[in-house]
């Protein structure tokens, strides 16, 4: 499984496992997530994406019983997880509505839920999960330098914001943020040409990629990208979700996709992508089928 370099001395797995339907699972117990865990480490995946409102904010202590019944699994992998969205579930039932909180005292109080939940000492990275229209950049900031300082979190970064949220943030921190974890994928693929993407390639910042099957939807599909989908798929031996990460994988950007399946079997095969190996033309092809049109 090839490595990707997020951080000084940190590296995720090119394929990360993601957990937002964990708490979903008919079976959550500690046994059954730990088989999780070991078939993506079967196939060198390493790097597992959480936040705290997955799962009505469960998710995380879901993944914490698992790491309680086996502490030895920490050493192994490394945690994603996300703060800043309240919604009035859970935790936070009592909310009047839904909304973002970026801060500081949010931040903090976050990143001390999450560890409490997981059982775990350190976040190896914490993401601002979505934008803040009400966002204190320079308290926001300082406050993702303080958490970086105290050790509890190895690096930052940030989901869902355009470049100039992106710079807005970064404008006040010491600290590097290190990824952006957006949607992109066959069924989402306007960061290729509205700049999300370059602007990440151009300062050598990896992408994280998540519902890179369009929410499932690229499994079940119809029409001339299934077709073409298929064809590939026959070609190498694989399923469809194994090209349509393919796709993403043949991107020069560094694009990491995030894919989560509550399926033992499904899980068994995430690596499959790596099997597919996309020619230009091929890349094009599937890129014409998602536009609906020939390219200009």
């Amino acid at each position: 499984m090839p490595r990707v370099s997020i951080a000084p001395d940190l590296t995720f797995s090119r394929l990360i496992y993601g957990m937002w339907r964990l708490a979903d699972d008919q079976n959550t117990s500690p046994a059954h997530v730990e088989a999780k865990i070991n078939a993506c480490l079967d196939q060198g995946i390493t790097t597992f994406d959480q936040a705290d409102i997955y799962g009505g904010y469960t998710a995380e202590d879901v993944l914490g019983a698992a790491l309680s019944a086996n502490p030895s699994l920490r050493d192994k992998i490394e945690i994603v997880t996300k703060c800043d969205i309240v919604a009035p579930v859970g935790r936070y039932a009592d909310a009047p509505v839904k909304y973002y909180d970026t801060s500081r005292d949010h931040i903090l109080k976050s990143v001390d839920l999450s560890l409490q939940a997981m059982n775990i000492d350190h976040i190896d990275l914490l993401l601002i999960h979505r934008p803040d229209p009400l966002m204190d950049h320079n308290e926001t900031g300082q406050a993702l330098d303080d958490i970086v300082a105290s050790g509890k979190v190895r690096a930052v970064g940030v989901s869902n914001f355009r470049p100039w949220d992106w710079n807005l943030l970064q404008s006040a921190m010491k600290t590097p943020l290190v990824t952006n974890q957006i949607e992109v994928s066959l069924s989402a693929i306007a960061p290729f040409t509205n700049g999300d993407i370059a602007f990440h390639q151009q300062h050598g910042q990896p992408i994280m990629a998540w519902s890179p099957l369009g929410g499932g939807a690229l499994m079940t599909g119809q029409g001339q990208l299934a077709e073409r989908l298929d064809d590939i798929a026959a070609e190498f031996g694989v399923d469809r979700a194994a090209v349509a990460v393919a796709f993403l994988l043949r991107h020069p950007a560094n694009i990491l996709p995030v894919l989560g399946t509550n399926t033992l079997s499904r899980i068994a095969t995430i690596s499959d992508a790596l099997k597919v190996e996309l020619d230009r033309p091929t890349w094009f092809a599937l890129y014409e089928s998602a536009l609906g049109q020939e390219v200009p």
